[in-house]
């Protein structure tokens, strides 16, 4: 079997799309003695002719014609699987804009910042926190990390899913020594509850294909997950909160799940990204890296500790 030389199939490929040798040889810099000889071997090794050249003449033969075009699809693919190296190797650089609510900065973003810094030590990232709504193209931002419940409106930014956290019903393990655990949705009514809103007096839950609506007796609000959690953590009552904010608190025991085979819905991370930006390697960095981690964290079951 015979095996190319790459270099003999490009130096082929550069005098045909150059149309002689002389010329081949004036677009790469090297003698014409070196395209010219270089070729002859190469057809030495095939036993063929492929080009029939004389002092006023250069044109393939017509088996060289069909070479012709294999060599040259051998070259762009061997060019491409150079790029994807070059591309993987090539450190990302420069500077990321990045807007996040304060929730989702704080639960879901801060705790990966270290680990963003010690892969790409050339990538600056700007974090700016902001419960207000942020015109990212307007604005000049490279990324927004939304946390939501409903849909996105339609747009033209990229938009890429990260992870979707279930919302666990909580309460300390000194609420339920105090006040018992409930065993089905209903019996949350006899509970002290601590919810987003004192107008609010009902979650809908779901396990396993059910759903139903059950009637709370609120005793605290708060608007700022954090504070629900601290609340909850206190011993004031029973909460709900997404698995983003919960996770550490579950795992350490400082919050328990109750009705542990019901959630309240759930709320999806979505990175939007202006389009032309999300082609910046290192924009690509940075969504590639945040969809990893929160990705394995979302398949980490809460009660585990976080992942190294």
């Amino acid at each position: 079997m015979t095996l190319f030389n790459l270099n003999d199939l490009h130096l082929f490929v550069q005098a045909v799309d150059s149309g002689s040798f002389t010329a081949a040889a004036r677009h790469l810099g090297i003698p014409k003695s070196t395209v010219s000889k270089r070729v002859a071997e190469l057809e030495a090794r095939l036993g063929v002719r492929l080009i029939q050249r004389t002092s006023r003449s250069f044109a393939l033969t017509e088996l060289g014609r069909e070479f012709f075009q294999h060599a040259q699809a051998s070259i762009i693919e061997a060019e491409m699987a150079e790029g994807i190296v070059r591309r993987h190797l090539a450190e990302p650089a420069g500077s990321v804009r990045l807007t996040a609510s304060v929730p989702t900065a704080q639960f879901t973003l801060t705790e990966h910042l270290p680990a963003l810094a010690a892969r790409y030590p050339k990538l600056r990232l700007s974090v700016q926190v902001t419960d207000r709504f942020v015109d990212i193209v307007q604005e000049g931002f490279d990324i927004a990390l939304r946390s939501h419940r409903g849909p996105l409106p339609d747009s033209a930014l990229v938009q890429r899913k990260l992870a979707s956290h279930p919302f666990f019903i909580l309460a300390s393990p000194d609420y339920i020594c105090a006040h018992g655990e409930p065993r089905r949705p209903e019996e949350l009514a006899q509970h002290a509850t601590i919810m987003t809103s004192l107008t609010e007096d009902q979650w809908r839950l779901y396990s396993r294909g059910d759903e139903v609506l059950v009637t709370l007796h609120s005793v605290m609000a708060a608007d700022e997950p954090y504070v629900l959690m601290e609340m909850a953590m206190s011993g004031l009552g029973i909460t709900c909160l997404p698995t983003s904010v919960c996770r550490k608190a579950l795992a350490d025991g400082r919050l328990v799940r109750v009705l542990p085979e019901w959630t309240a819905g759930s709320i999806e991370t979505t990175i939007l990204m202006p389009h032309r930006r999300g082609q910046l390697p290192a924009v690509r960095a940075v969504v590639d890296f945040l969809a990893e981690r929160l990705w394995r964290l979302a398949i980490t079951p809460p009660w585990r500790r976080d992942i190294p």
